[in-house]
């Protein structure tokens, strides 16, 4: 297993994330196969890439591929007697590198939503935190994490994306992070599934992507992901 660096963006940048949900066709072996494929042809791009796979599937994604890998959602709560919950400790034992943290299919308060990117931090694990609009933008990027996806709910896996749909979301979003937490990288999400969706949100200044549905729903993620690196 590759070590944790505890720079404040050791995933890297430009970032693709692919983020497996709990699609049928990327649980278990599904789920190892899709990182192979990823950790290969990022490799080739030249490109940081990085996966979240579905909370059962960490250790075993983390065992067979150096890649960085995130917990798609932690909780911000201590280990302990908290039966059904995951403290950020459990995905670091399990070799994450860190979490996914209020996507919209599991949304926090604001609080908890601060809570959990700080309890990361603690434990130089990288907090990728998502945000629905520029507001969420500017109070989660106070939060100063390694990195805030803006992914409107309305646009995730759909056919359109938000780089190209609303540019000027992707372009507010970077100007609100940039006055509040210059550190922080900034991913478009959100109905990416071509190598124009990519290069528009790198144009716009994002640091990558967040994508989920074009390659955990393709019926080659192989195409779906050299696809998207070709944008890079």
């Amino acid at each position: 297993m590759p070590r944790r660096p505890t720079e404040p963006a050791p995933l890297g940048r430009p970032l693709l994330l692919v983020n497996l949900k709990t699609y049928p066709t990327a649980l278990g072996a599904g789920a190892e196969r899709i990182a192979r494929v990823l950790e290969e042809l990022g490799r080739a791009a030249g490109v940081r890439v990085a996966i979240a796979p579905a909370t059962a599937d960490l250790s075993r994604v983390t065992a067979t591929t150096s890649l960085p890998v995130l917990a798609q959602h932690v909780d911000p709560v201590a280990p302990g007697a908290h039966t059904g919950f995951t403290p950020p400790e459990a995905a670091q034992a399990a070799g994450a590198w860190g979490s996914l943290v209020n996507h919209s299919e599991h949304p926090l308060s604001p609080a908890a939503a601060r809570e959990t990117a700080l309890r990361l931090a603690q434990l130089h694990l990288v907090a990728v935190v998502c945000a629905r609009d520029l507001a969420a933008s500017r109070r989660l990027g106070r939060v100063q994490p390694p990195y805030l996806a803006i992914e409107p709910p309305d646009l995730i896996g759909g056919d359109r994306a938000v780089s190209t749909a609303r540019p000027e979301v992707v372009e507010g979003a970077v100007r609100a992070v940039a006055a509040v937490s210059p550190t922080t990288a900034v991913l478009c999400g959100a109905g990416v599934h071509d190598r124009r969706d990519v290069s528009k949100a790198l144009e716009l200044g994002a640091a990558g992507i967040l994508v989920a549905s074009a390659v955990a729903k393709a019926s080659s993620p192989r195409d779906a992901i050299a696809e998207l690196l070709s944008g890079f």
